[in-house]
């Protein structure tokens, strides 16, 4: 058996190994990321945010793990965006990453919905409007930034290399736990979307979809104007 998963491999195309990768990833990390949300839900509370923030954290660093050296691990819109940026991935790849993200963030929230439960809104983000709107985007797109500055470090120090799920499954627990009370701490287009969608609940997306790409889109435009002046001081 493993060997015709092999050969089949064999035949993929670069973009197409990306493709499978990001769909199985994004399906790990929204399985866990809004399925320990249902499960707290239904048993009233009890796991609380530890168990929520840590989830999230197994789900990233074991998609880093196993993909990191086939598609850089995305599994996340506005990450892409910030690779896109950093001119790490072409706009021609930006299509395939963005299908299989929400195609796995889709899948993900069907297995929650049928085989965890469909309770708080199957796991959907959401801010806390008790904070002024202006709080909460800024909240959004700091946890974002903090996801992809994590990232970009990773990617470009290769003493981290071996500890890359680590922390970038960690700034994803950190920013959940410290910051969901807020803004819900999504980070996540895709994460965001899907529950949303098949819950029938979307009035926090404009939040999900728009905070975290600012987010990521600034660290990036940082990171890339700082490799380009130190490219051009050598």
């Amino acid at each position: 058996m493993s060997q015709v998963l092999v050969k089949l491999a064999d035949k993929l195309t670069s973009n197409q190994k990306k493709f499978i990768a990001e769909v199985i990833g994004t399906f790990i990390l929204v399985v866990l990321a809004t399925g320990s949300v249902v499960l707290d839900a239904r048993m009233n509370g009890v796991l609380g945010i530890p168990f929520i923030a840590f989830a999230p954290f197994v789900g990233v660093a074991t998609g880093v793990y196993l993909f990191g050296k086939i598609s850089m691990a995305h599994f996340n819109p506005a990450v892409t965006v910030g690779f896109l940026i950093t001119k790490h991935i072409t706009k021609i790849q930006l299509t395939y990453y963005f299908a299989a993200e929400i195609i796995g963030a889709l899948l993900g929230s069907l297995f929650v919905k049928y085989l965890v439960g469909n309770n708080a809104n199957l796991g959907a983000n959401a801010p806390n409007y008790a904070f002024p709107v202006p709080i909460i985007f800024g909240i959004e797109v700091l946890a974002s930034a903090l996801l992809m500055a994590v990232i970009l470090v990773v990617v470009h120090t290769k003493g981290l290399k071996r500890f890359s799920g680590i922390a970038i499954g960690g700034i994803v627990g950190l920013d959940i736990f410290f910051l969901s009370f807020i803004s819900g701490a999504s980070m996540n287009p895709a994460r965001s979307f899907a529950p949303a969608l098949l819950s029938g609940v979307m009035t926090n997306l404009w939040l999900y979809w728009s905070a975290t790409f600012v987010g990521t889109s600034v660290i990036a435009y940082i990171f890339k104007r700082k490799l380009s002046n130190t490219e051009g001081n050598k």
